[in-house]
């Protein structure tokens, strides 16, 4: 009898096994489905269910589609490898950045056949058939991307001239011209700052484009197209900077339908210069991919919140000293005085009665001399250097009763040296009448020392009173409220650099006061030197990463790897696509989520951070919704 409860007891209860094992699979795909909303966010059930549509889109990688457009090179001279050569540039840069992709030919595109990838470009393509201009259309209308150079379509596949019906149409612009390279060998080209395009590229930008090419210049027509960089150059061109800006557009972005552009005026591989330059360039070519397939972008925002741009005044006190006071009672603005040595000197007591005006940088000769040929400049050792600086720096301290924090080269060069020796005495900034590549400072480091460098960003008094001859203060005002424009369009940094015997005579100073109220009014900081070098030191010891999780979640990581914390900045995050519910969280517990938000006109996500201690990291998850989620089922 014992034996048979024994046995009774050892039997299987098949419904509790079942019953628990179904609890357990439930509680599975739940955990399962906490983990990836957890990590790719919002999403919905038939998004992850194991159909054949789902597993087609994991499966495919998508490509680009290359044209190699033998309609353009029928049309060019018999052994002409321009074409070859432009289509090799692009290969190497999609490579660089990992991007897949198929050449295509013209025959592919009459027949529709680009229209299974995502971004189609047309290096050079300058010749196309009227088949191929009604299948890009079509393949833009539907929510495709393009990303072309030079002339599209302005000739036939019979290399018959067309025109620019195809380029205004469907980009947006109005031809300008082409750069004749009898003229000009190589043309400046300057980038706007701050645009999704141009991330991580300093403001003001400039990059050198070869001629050879016959680059374009145009002008935008329409609001659904951006202006990205413009041709014309302050530096040595004349006209009205506006109309010039607005007529020498030379790389836009836009739309077309649902789909996406970017158009360079000129080919890859016409880019000339350093090794900065090319990694700059680089750096644009990867933005204007990731917007043509929906990817963010992100930075950290050039001027403190609200400003567009940023002002400082560097009034040069030599000739005429006294009139240093028209300025320093009229106008209640910060500055930063040039001060000749000999005028200081001569007239102890007026620097003292204006040191609290501003601060105060020595106009210090380096030894600047031309060679026997009379072409190159060359600076004086470092010994020689040493001496001068080391000599006006201890007098002007005499006499002003305070450190001296920054110099002026007398004409305006300097070199290795000169930063070391700033560097071995502690000085903070060097402002230079140079013309550089940006329109925004540059830090330089010497023995883990930041030195500021401030370069000429605008036309001084010199141009405008004396070359130019405006006697009438309108004309003046006009003048430097055009550059004003410039600075705001480029992001950058307006120096306004002044001299005691032109701009600061009792008949014309008001102009100064008038110009920086209209700075003012347009979201321009106006700033003195050490803030502008504190804030920029702050801005560059950020450092923002992002990724895509899915298409409805971002993540965004900021760090400060300094040694100091750094307090009030903007974080810019542009989504590249429309977008609607932004939430931002973190997926680490007790990160403080900071004030943002979102610009739904631009699609940017806007990050206030008031406070990131040294060597901190914040982690932050970006949720939202698509406005055309059909149009993103498949992007890089």
């Amino acid at each position: 009898m014992a034996v048979k409860n024994k046995q009774r007891s050892l039997k299987v209860n098949y419904l509790i096994i079942f019953l628990g094992g179904l609890v357990l699979l439930t509680l599975g795909v739940l955990v399962f489905l906490m983990v990836v909303q957890n990590v790719y966010g919002n999403y919905e059930l038939e998004e992850i269910l194991p159909t054949k549509e789902n597993l087609e889109t994991f499966a495919y990688e998508e490509k680009a589609a290359v044209l190699y457009s033998v309609y353009t090179e029928n049309m060019l001279p018999e052994g002409s490898t321009w074409l070859s050569d432009n289509i090799d540039t692009w290969e190497s840069f999609l490579k660089a950045i990992k991007i897949d992709f198929d050449f295509i030919t013209d025959q592919d595109i009459e027949l529709g056949e680009h229209r299974k990838y995502k971004l189609l470009i047309l290096p050079g393509a300058k010749s196309i058939s009227d088949k191929q201009i009604i299948q890009i259309k079509k393949f833009l209308e539907e929510g495709g991307s393009v990303f072309t150079s030079g002339g599209p379509a302005t000739f036939s596949d019979e290399a018959k001239w067309r025109g620019w019906e195809f380029f205004t149409e469907v980009f947006g612009m109005k031809f300008t011209k082409e750069i004749d390279p009898e003229e000009d060998r190589y043309k400046v080209h300057t980038l706007r700052g701050n645009i999704p395009l141009t991330a991580g590229i300093p403001s003001g930008y400039t990059l050198r484009i070869a001629t050879w090419d016959r680059p374009i210049y145009a002008e935008v027509l329409e609001p659904r197209t951006e202006q990205v960089s413009f041709w014309y150059d302050f530096r040595y061109e004349q006209g009205l900077v506006r109309e010039q800006i607005r007529l020498s557009t030379g790389i836009a972005h836009g739309t077309y339908g649902k789909g996406r552009f970017v158009w360079f005026g000129f080919e890859l591989n016409s880019v000339i210069g350093k090794q900065e330059d090319y990694i700059y360039f680089d750096r644009l070519f990867r933005n204007s991919i990731n917007w043509l397939t929906y990817k963010p972008t992100g930075y950290v925002k050039d001027w403190p919140d609200p400003f567009k741009a940023a002002m400082i005044l560097t009034p040069e006190i030599k000739n005429q000293p006294g009139n240093i006071l028209n300025l320093t009672s009229t106008v209640n603005a910060p500055m930063t005085f040039l001060v000749d040595f000999e005028t200081a000197v001569s007239y102890p007591g007026l620097m003292r009665s204006i040191s609290n005006k501003g601060d105060f940088a020595a106009m210090v000769d380096v030894g600047v001399y031309q060679s026997t040929n009379d072409t190159l400049n060359i600076i004086s050792d470092k010994e020689f250097q040493i001496g001068n600086i080391s000599f006006v720096k201890d007098t002007l301290e005499s006499i002003l009763n305070e450190p001296l924090k920054g110099i002026s080269p007398t004409f305006g060069f300097y070199d290795e040296y000169t930063l070391q020796v700033l560097s071995e005495q502690d000085f903070e900034f060097l402002i230079t009448d140079s013309l550089t590549d940006r329109s925004v400072p540059k830090i330089e480091y010497r023995q883990n020392k930041p030195i500021m460098v401030v370069t000429r960003t605008a036309r001084d008094d010199y141009k405008v009173v004396r070359d130019y001859g405006l006697t009438q203060t309108n004309f003046q005002y006009y003048t430097y409220e055009e550059d004003v424009d410039r600075l705001l369009i480029e992001g950058g940094l307006y120096v306004m650099k002044l001299h005691t015997e032109y701009q600061l005579r009792p008949g014309y100073v008001n102009v100064v006061n008038d110009v920086i109220s209209y700075a003012r009014e347009n979201n321009v900081w106006v700033t003195s030197i050490q803030e502008l070098r504190d804030w920029w030191l702050r801005k560059g010891g950020v450092e923002v990463r992002y990724e895509t999780r899915s298409k409805r979640r971002i993540s965004v990581e900021i760090s400060n790897p300094t040694d100091s914390p750094i307090v009030d900045f903007v974080v810019e995050i542009n989504l590249n696509k429309d977008v609607t519910n932004v939430n931002m969280t973190s997926d680490i517990i007790n990160t403080k989520i900071p004030r943002y938000e979102f610009n739904e006109s631009n699609n940017t996500l806007y990050i206030y951070i008031e406070l990131l201690e040294e060597g901190e990291t914040r982690s932050y998850l970006v949720d939202f919704e698509n406005v055309n989620d059909e149009q993103l089922i498949k992007i890089f």
